[in-house]
């Protein structure tokens, strides 16, 4: 073998390695048993360690969770991204108002200490200055077609803020997206409050006007038995509905 096939080997051995040392990590942070057993109970259903590993998560980055919810993966990304990482868990009113009480347990004492709590309207994403190296953003795009003041959800902007999504992400970051599918061509204002689901090609049509590029699909989440009619609340569907994964990057 001549050098140059020798130097292109080794620079394809490092980067292999060093992708396989990135994924054991997420599985050491999914395997954490400081994690409540609440999450680890939802893990079958959910996979966090393919998701994550998918979406190329390591040491060492800055993460914006988008509608982070209560924090299922907020503490799994703090895990994986250890001490020189960090992550930002985000809400809005709406959501903050749902498990901002969760949230609250489960930052008590520091213990998840790179972890810091965002709650701001998703157009305001737009006037952060910051530059994360990836955000995820896991069951909670369909929300941004959804209009419900009552339950203080009122219409978003969906064009800033996806906007806003873009400019907070430094060029060649990725943003992981996680949804549950709707039929195709279903209206997402109607299904996304009803079933809480969306159409996976107005996710893609969405994000790639916003600027982003859809790289890669996993079929980790898919469920072929799903017949995308019922909500994600039924009880025999729960963590089984046919989902998406999607891994979109801002362009260098």
């Amino acid at each position: 073998m001549n050098k140059k096939l020798s130097a292109i080997a080794l620079g394809l051995a490092l980067g292999w390695s060093a992708l396989a040392s990135a994924s054991d990590l997420i599985v050491t942070a999914v395997a954490n048993e400081s994690r409540p057993a609440a999450d680890r109970a939802l893990d079958a259903g959910r996979k966090p360690a393919e998701v994550l590993s998918f979406f190329e998560i390591e040491p060492g980055m800055s993460v914006l969770d988008v509608f982070g919810g209560g924090g299922y993966y907020t503490e799994i990304l703090s895990s994986a991204v250890g001490e020189d990482g960090f992550v930002t868990l985000y809400n809005n009113k709406g959501w903050e108002n749902f498990v901002g009480k969760q949230v609250d347990e489960r930052l008590a004492g520091d213990r998840l200490a790179n972890v810091d709590r965002l709650m701001a309207a998703p157009e305001a994403i737009m006037d952060m200055s910051d530059q994360y190296d990836a955000a995820i953003f896991v069951l909670g795009m369909h929300d941004i077609y959804v209009s419900d003041p009552e339950n203080d959800w009122p219409q978003i902007d969906r064009d800033r803020f996806l906007k806003g999504l873009y400019q907070v992400l430094a060029p060649g970051a990725v943003l992981g997206v996680v949804d549950h599918n709707a039929e195709s061509g279903s209206d997402p204002a109607v299904v996304g409050k009803t079933l809480h689901r969306i159409d996976p090609a107005i996710i893609i049509r969405d994000l790639q006007a916003a600027g982003f590029v859809l790289e890669a699909r996993s079929d980790a989440l898919r469920n072929p038995a799903d017949s995308l009619d019922k909500s994600v609340f039924d009880e025999q569907l729960r963590w089984k509905t046919d989902r998406s994964v999607l891994r979109f990057r801002k362009p260098e």
